[in-house]
């Protein structure tokens, strides 16, 4: 899905279709640059109008990222700087939030009634088939989120790609009686081809793209499209305390300012404020406590908001009149 380097794009009547150009008029000082040919730039404050379900502005949702890894071999998460494999204590840190951390926070959302998106590596199924039985005995949403994080899908072949999503797809159907319809890539990787092959997989949105704080359109060869629902890198505790090493509190306070500045933001436009979170981080007693005065400030306002999942938000957004998300 790349642009010939100086060719000039063709544009498309259809909007969604690769290759569109960003301006019918102006000149774009950086045609000639490589680009994705996915979506063209929309600045968020001259978007048509419209509100969530019950007229609510602002959309919250919990992704849950459950994740299994590769002993001895492969990609993971660091506590601290590791050495050779085995790397016994950083597979052990990651591991308690599969046997401890995951269900404590079960406990924590059942207090706040809180649902949740799921996105569950497939081999959590063989690991610890319990955990996620416990999820869909809450009637949570299980996301696609690959094989294991000990690998990257952006680095495979196109077939090699395809048949990591059909194997990880097919786990999570058998086992929940219906397919998944959402997709996060393991660390966030993606080939050119992998909003082609997810859509072609039938998947109706993906949750890789950053960009934005409300769904967009991506465009995806033969015609087709598939929904980019907004997942949070910022609003996330990968990125806070593995990458930056924020403290539990830093990252509390990140999602209650956070909270408190799009739910101000949402009287102008309806928005989507997602929270990223892993078991082994947030799990933690001494991170999990002031993750449970964040959430707590959330919920106290439950009534005006819409408290969802990324699933929800796609159903609603694709039901809307086309020209309402932008492409």
């Amino acid at each position: 899905m790349q642009r010939e380097i100086g060719k000039e794009p063709e544009r498309a009547a259809s909007r969604g279709v690769p290759g569109d150009a960003t301006s019918a008029q102006t000149p774009d000082p950086a045609r000639g640059l490589v680009a994705h040919d996915r979506y063209r730039y929309s600045a968020i404050t001259r978007r048509p109008d419209f509100v969530w379900p019950n007229g609510k502005r602002l959309a919250v949702y919990i992704a849950l990222n459950l994740e299994h890894f590769a002993f001895g071999d492969g990609l993971g998460a660091e506590l601290c700087a590791g050495g050779p494999h085995p790397d016994v204590l950083n597979y052990a840190w990651r591991d308690y939030g599969n046997r401890v951390g995951v269900w404590r926070l079960i406990d924590l959302f059942d207090e706040l009634k809180l649902p949740l998106s799921v996105l569950a590596n497939s081999s959590i199924y063989h690991y610890c088939p319990e955990v996620m039985d416990a999820f869909r005995a809450r009637g949570d949403e299980v996301v696609g989120h690959g094989r294991t994080n000990s690998e990257r899908q952006g680095v495979l072949s196109p077939a090699d790609e395809q048949r990591l999503i059909e194997e990880a797809t097919d786990i999570i159907a058998r086992a929940e009686g219906r397919r998944p319809l959402g997709w996060l890539g393991p660390w966030i990787s993606q080939s050119a081809v992998t909003p082609d092959l997810l859509a072609e997989a039938g998947y109706h949105y993906l949750l890789d793209w950053c960009m934005d704080d409300q769904p967009v359109w991506f465009s995806t060869r033969g015609g087709g499209r598939i929904l980019s629902v907004p997942y949070p890198q910022e609003l996330n505790d990968i990125p806070a305390i593995v990458g930056r090493k924020d403290s539990g509190e830093q990252f509390a306070t990140m999602i209650t300012d956070t909270f408190e500045e799009m739910l101000a933001q949402s009287a102008r436009q309806s928005l989507v404020m997602g929270i990223a979170l892993h078991p082994y981080l947030v799990g933690q007693p001494h991170r999990l406590r002031p993750l449970r005065r964040a959430l707590q400030a959330i919920v106290a306002q439950r009534d005006d908001i819409w408290i969802t999942t990324a699933g929800e938000i796609a159903a609603f957004s694709r039901a809307l009149p086309d020209g309402i998300v932008p492409t």
